[in-house]
């Protein structure tokens, strides 16, 4: 998965998800050279959870099925 930047630039390739504790690792390379492991630990994903709205997660479903 890509993450890009508002001029449409590569930002981040994320290459893989897994489990360490209870935090979530979301390991990959920042612009497509420095290699980076980010921890998701659960209050930080609770506070996430709050910045959804029904709008916002209708659009995420939405993506999913789009091109």
């Amino acid at each position: 998965m890509k993450l890009y930047t508002a001029e449409n630039t590569e930002l981040m390739e994320v290459t893989g998800l897994r489990q360490e504790g209870d935090a979530l690792v979301v390991a990959g390379t920042i612009m497509g050279a420095m290699p980076i492991e980010a921890r998701l630990v659960p209050a930080e994903l609770r506070k996430l959870l709050k910045l959804l709205n029904l709008r916002l997660v209708w659009f995420v479903l939405r993506m999913l099925f789009s091109k």
